[in-house]
Parts: C-alpha cells; structure tokens; sequence
C-alpha cells in the first residue's frame, strides 16, 4: 500500500521510480526525496476522452502528477482522510473528494441514470454529485476526504445498507444502489430537514459513510 496515515487528516505516500501517482492541487504539505509535481492534462489513467468527459460532466478536479523518488506527505483543508485498497474493483467517488491515488488505477465517470434511472438522476441532486460520478478501477490505493470522520459498512448479499444521501461518501464492489423515498424518516429521527430519501445499497462491498452532511 503507498499510503501510511500519519493521522486522520494528513497520509504520507511513497514515489518509486517508474510508478506515477496523482494528487488533487495544492494537496502537498511536505516530501523527501527527489519528487516533481506537474499538471495533469490528458486526464489520468483514463486519458483525454476521460478529462473531456468529466469537464462535461461538470467532474473535472485540477490534478497533479507525482513521480520520481521519496515520500511525500498530502492533506487538504484539514478535511478527514480514509485510505481505500482496491483489489480489481471499481471505486464510485465524487471528484472533489480525491486527494490522491494509483497512477496504476484507470479513471472514468459513470452517469447517474445508468444507475435507477431517473431516481438515479434525483440522487445525484440530493448527494450533491451532480448527473455524473467518477470511477476508479483496478488494483491500487486511493486517498479520499471527508468530514467528521469515516466508517466502513460492509455490504453483503443478504444485508444491505441504507445511508443519509448527504453523508455518502463514496461506494466499491459489486453494488447496485438506488434512492428510495421515505417520508417522514426525517422528522421521525427528530433531524427535520426535510429531505425524504434514503440510498439503498444492495450486493458485494462496501460503502464509506462519513460523521457530516457537510459537502466538500
């Protein structure tokens, strides 16, 4: 794994030679070593056909390439940090929560009514995403931000997880999930917001809630 968390807040990554990670903008605090940082501009992994579609799905997030030899240590915003392993599997996670991953990892976007249709679409509004989510896929490590802390709820076929929309972080595995109206769930936990939806999440793998429903 080429993150170690130093603390909540702040991961030290290791750059070899040969391997390329990415890291959001202004995401470097500190490194040792002999590392450069440029600007990425032909979209990751993923190359221009997946930069192109996240500036038309409104996900575009400036990047940095990273590469050479040392450490170097990434935090932003004193946002919460959790490290995510993937092991062949795909990542579903907003742009702007990213801090840095795998140059290893193949970056895309998937559309948000491919996945429930319309209610797709609606959970897109409610979660703040937008119409469009971005992907990562393969084997690596990835970095994301949160507020107020993370935990891990694994899904299985016969346990699903239902989730507040607004603390919804991101998603890996095989899981189909859909936003389910539920009136009156709100004022019945005493939030009384007003928002009436929960996101059902249904299969293999595992959803990142965060302690918020505080956006990035």
């Amino acid at each position: 794994m080429p993150f170690r968390e130093i603390n909540s807040k702040m991961v030290e990554a290791t750059v070899v030679p040969g391997q390329t990670m990415y890291s959001q903008r202004g995401a470097m605090l500190a490194y040792r070593g002999d590392v450069s940082f440029t600007p990425n501009i032909q979209g990751g992994q993923g190359g221009l056909g997946s930069m192109i579609g996240r500036r038309v799905a409104g996900e575009a997030t400036p990047l940095m390439t990273v590469e050479g030899n040392g450490t170097v240590m990434f935090g932003h915003g004193g946002h919460h940090i959790q490290v995510i392993d993937l092991d062949g599997d795909t990542l579903y996670v907003e742009a702007d929560r990213l801090l840095a991953f795998d140059g290893a990892l193949r970056q895309g976007t998937m559309f948000m009514g491919s996945q429930g249709g319309v209610m797709g679409l609606v959970r897109g509004q409610v979660t703040g995403q937008g119409l469009f989510t971005t992907t990562l896929s393969g084997h690596g490590a990835v970095a994301v931000m949160a507020h107020g802390g993370v935990i891990e709820l694994p899904i299985t076929p016969d346990r699903p997880v239902h989730v507040d929309p607004q603390a919804y972080v991101a998603h890996h595995g095989e899981v189909t999930n859909k936003l389910s109206t539920a009136i009156g769930w709100r004022d019945m936990v005493g939030r009384g917001s007003g928002e009436a939806f929960q996101l059902e999440l249904r299969g293999s793998g595992a959803v990142y809630v965060q302690a918020s429903e505080e956006k990035l």
